[in-house]
């Protein structure tokens, strides 16, 4: 009996987008459409409503007897237990995160029941988790009790375990500036009525809570809106935040031709030549270096200042570039075929700030237009943004005593 219920749950996970692969974005429950209530003969049945699909098991466990939901992270503002459990089967219902990107609900049993049945069903408003119990002797409990063991359930953890904290932001937490691209007067691209600058702001909004929910780190927006913010002005914020890394996300659209898949962008060297004459030939220079003022030096001065800051920062932002494509493959799967690209953005235009721009695809292709609408694939991208960020943001601490004082 144990083996088929759990057979149910793998095949519930498998049959989600992207074969039982992770949604890192915050799956939220939502409490008005969600119950526990005991049905005819000895049946009870849990329904739980959430934002989007998530990877979870479901077992039982004796001595106390309890049912175990365990998810790969659900956030469960608004939900009561006392208003939830309407079942004169089941004793008291608790929930909450247990460890970093898990989140567990137990279901507190005042008598023997086993699990028949489990089943997530995915649509394009959300998911909703349907597990039913029936009421068994303690033979048939004791004997089902105990999570089974699964090969896809063990990587499904060993694929989330955070680096601790001593060596991720041990000396306080790493600021990640998120920049949604475009917004306000400013849409970018715009097909069958998506916007580049609203699809943009729901994955930078999916991004930082996932950055937050990673000890070490933290994560800000330049916009947390539909607001037009000037490009010096993303910048600007970037370095008033004391951000130690800057990620633009774009969606481009083609007029012609074909294209799919993200790249991740790096200033062009040969532009940031015109960019540092541009910036040193303004009055206010106050920001252009942080603890450094050229209020007072001449154009030379500031011009060896900012090149020293960009050839220490240059290699770091291809570093971080390549970490972002390389996780970015792994968890959804395909990239641009040339991913690794640069060009003059001015956001990237920071001389001490590692930066890049990440086109997460293409709204003018079909697929990555569907890809973007869908919440699950966008959880697959965040979880490839946050990965590589966490893997440059070790590299980068074991890089620094080499880099020039």
């Amino acid at each position: 009996m144990r083996k088929l219920i759990w057979m149910t749950a793998a095949l519930m996970l498998a049959a989600l987008p992207g074969a039982a692969q992770d949604f890192s974005g915050l799956a939220k429950v939502l409490p008005e459409q969600s119950a526990l209530d005991d049905g005819w003969r000895g049946t009870t049945t849990l329904e739980l409503q959430l934002s989007q699909g998530v990877p979870y098991r479901v077992y039982t466990r004796a001595g106390p007897d309890q049912v175990i939901l365990d998810f790969r992270e659900v956030d469960w503002t608004g939900l009561e237990a006392q208003s939830l459990d309407q079942s004169d089967r089941v004793a008291g219902v608790r929930f909450g995160a247990f460890r970093p990107g898990w989140s567990r609900m137990v279901l507190d049993l005042g008598e023997p029941m086993l699990v028949t049945q489990a089943g997530l069903e995915v649509s394009d408003t959300g998911a909703r988790l349907t597990v039913t119990l029936d009421s068994t002797d303690r033979a048939a409990f004791d004997a089902a009790a105990g999570a089974p063991p699964s090969a896809l359930w063990d990587q499904l953890e060993a694929a989330d375990v955070a680096p601790p904290r001593a060596e991720l932001g041990a000396d306080g937490p790493i600021v990640v500036m998120i920049d949604p691209g475009h917004g306000g007067i400013d849409p970018g691209a715009v097909t069958r009525g998506v916007r580049e600058a609203d699809i943009m702001l729901t994955l930078a909004r999916e991004l930082r809570d996932a950055i937050r929910r990673t000890e070490g780190l933290d994560a800000v927006l330049t916009r947390e809106t539909d607001v037009f913010v000037s490009l010096e002005r993303r910048v600007a914020l970037a370095k008033a935040a004391g951000a130690d890394l800057f990620i633009s996300l774009h969606a481009d659209s083609l007029a012609k031709g074909h294209a799919q898949g993200a790249s991740v962008y790096t200033l062009d060297t040969e532009a940031s030549d015109a960019a540092d004459q541009a910036l040193a030939e303004r009055h206010e220079r106050g920001d252009l270096l942080a603890g450094v003022d050229l209020e007072k030096a001449d154009d030379g001065v500031a011009l060896v200042l900012l090149d020293l800051a960009r050839t220490e920062t240059a290699p770091r932002s291809a570093a971080l570039a390549g970490h972002l494509v390389e996780r970015i493959r792994t968890n959804v799967g395909r990239v641009h075929k040339r991913p690794l690209r640069r060009a003059a953005f001015s956001v990237l235009k920071a001389a001490d700030i590692p930066s890049v721009l990440v086109e997460v695809g293409f709204l003018s292709t079909d697929q990555d237009l569907a890809d973007l609408q869908d919440a699950a694939w966008r959880g697959r991208m965040v979880k490839g943004l946050r990965d590589g960020i966490i893997a440059w943001v070790l590299e980068d601490a074991a890089r620094a005593p080499l880099r020039r004082k």
